[in-house]
């Protein structure tokens, strides 16, 4: 279904755009474009990453970068505009710059007087005359802030995508003022709609639960191995943080190699605790068995799934309250017919049950992890069923483009697209 031709422009405010990890925020714009809407892109950073996935090329929404710092050569722009907007909106203005003075006073951060004058510049600058009538931004924190300013100084609807991280690590008071003030939420999990709910607490803002899904037809399997032979072939894709519980994957695949099982495990993905996960290689004595393949794209990250027995992955909540939803790379994993070993943590029994279509463990337990890995690798009937019922999960509950259809609803019906 189409949009009439009389619809505005939906401006999508990212916090950076391409991005190598958010694959699932292109797939959804380029999904929507595919569904008539018309989309311009906000992000609040310029890429930093030397490659992007091809998908990205297929995307015609014009990109405007936002200054990214207030410190910075960009400064007399960012403070113009902002003093132009005050000139010409001075009761808007000031009401805005009232509400960032009760949030900053709340955290101390000076992030809300960036996000103020990045969205001032937003308004003044980029959307004055366009035909922009919707700001949608994706994660809860710095980007939903700036569109929540955004609403403030220019009167235009704004909703947002509450994904896991952005959810986990907010003040819930700062969070709760958004919700308050947009016209929906979307979110990916259900166990992120139960949080938010308890957020909003009471208020009509809707919670819509929307699956990211995945490209089914850029993740299918070609065949399968039901009886792999070793040396088994062990595949984790994740970046290298806190919440992904590699420590657990590599105690895991010691046990497995005390117990004299060959093996060969590959981590795609780069991340802040790089260095820290090359010392627990050498300290495990895994040096041999593994490798570190660095943030690769999409066709390399195929090609290893393709030539994978198993993937793992130890999702566990880091410290500052940081955690998964539904990782992406589980649902491609299954999608290409290769097992998957995870944990029980946050959204994942969402899309795994357990012994039916992947394996559960307890967080931080790598001895049940290596337990059931050794399942996964050596009982082909197990590998048979985990196999068959995993592809079918995907297809009935995880294609993009059938969920985008419950997004797309929710632009319609509560921002009139």
């Amino acid at each position: 279904m189409s949009l009439p031709a009389e619809s505005g422009t939906l401006g999508m405010i990212l916090k950076g755009y391409p991005r190598i990890s958010e694959t699932f925020i292109s797939n959804e714009i380029l999904l929507l474009e595919q569904l008539g809407f018309r989309i311009r892109i906000l992000s609040m950073r310029s890429p930093r990453e030397p490659f992007t996935h091809a998908s990205v090329r297929r995307i015609q929404a014009r990109v405007d970068y936002l200054p990214e710092t207030i410190i910075s050569m960009r400064l007399p722009a960012l403070a113009g505009h902002n003093l132009l907007l005050a000139a010409r909106s001075p009761k808007r203005y000031a009401a805005a710059l009232k509400t960032a003075w009760r949030r900053w006073r709340r955290t101390r951060k000076s992030a809300t007087i960036k996000h103020l004058l990045q969205a001032g510049y937003l308004c003044h600058k980029l959307l004055r005359g366009s035909d922009c009538v919707h700001l949608h931004a994706h994660f809860a924190h710095s980007p939903a802030s700036v569109a929540f300013f955004s609403h403030l100084l220019s009167g235009l609807p704004f909703s947002f995508t509450a994904h896991a991280k952005d959810i986990y690590t907010s003040d819930p008071r700062q969070l709760a003022e958004k919700a308050a003030a947009a016209r929906f939420i979307a979110t990916c999990t259900a166990y992120n709609r139960r949080y938010l709910e308890k957020i909003v607490d009471g208020r009509r803002t809707p919670i819509i639960l929307a699956y990211h899904g995945i490209d089914r037809q850029l993740f299918k399997t070609d065949g399968h191995r039901t009886a792999p032979r070793p040396p088994y072939e062990i595949l984790t894709v994740a970046r290298l943080t806190p919440k992904k519980g590699l420590a657990t994957v590599y105690q895991a695949l010691r046990r497995l190699k005390d117990q004299g099982l060959a093996f060969r495990h590959t981590l795609i993905g780069d991340g802040e605790q790089k260095p820290e996960i090359e010392a627990l290689r050498r300290r495990l004595g895994l040096e041999a068995e593994t490798r570190l393949l660095g943030t690769r794209p999409h066709e390399d990250v195929r090609r290893c799934f393709r030539g994978a027995d198993l993937f793992v992955l130890g999702c566990e909540q880091a410290a500052n309250g940081d955690r998964d939803g539904i990782p992406n790379v589980i649902l491609e994993s299954m999608a290409m017919g290769v097992p998957v070993v995870a944990t029980a943590f946050s959204a994942i029994p969402e899309a795994i049950e357990s012994d039916h279509n992947g394996l559960l463990v307890e967080c931080a337990r790598p001895d049940a992890m290596a337990t059931a890995m050794r399942r996964g690798l050596e009982d082909p009937d197990l590998r048979r069923g985990l196999i068959a019922n995993g592809l079918e999960t995907v297809r009935t509950r995880f294609d993009n483009q059938r969920l985008v259809g419950t997004l797309a609803a929710g632009y319609r019906q509560h921002a009139g697209f």
